[in-house]
């Protein structure tokens, strides 16, 4: 299965809770942290709800 690299470049600080679970559940939580997932439609769903804080490497 393709997998695609996400890198968490902004803060969840000010942000609502809804981005906030969406972060911990992509794997992130800090600034600078870096998870390969599997390219899936919820992933990208998930990633697209929180494109402003995540920046997305293929």
């Amino acid at each position: 299965m393709a997998k695609i690299t996400v890198k968490q470049i902004g803060s969840p600080i000010r942000r609502k809770n809804d981005q906030r679970a969406t972060l911990v559940g992509l794997g992130l939580n800090r600034l600078g942290r870096e998870r390969e997932l599997d390219d899936t439609p919820s992933v990208r769903g998930m990633v697209a709800k929180v494109a402003h804080l995540v920046e997305v490497k293929s």
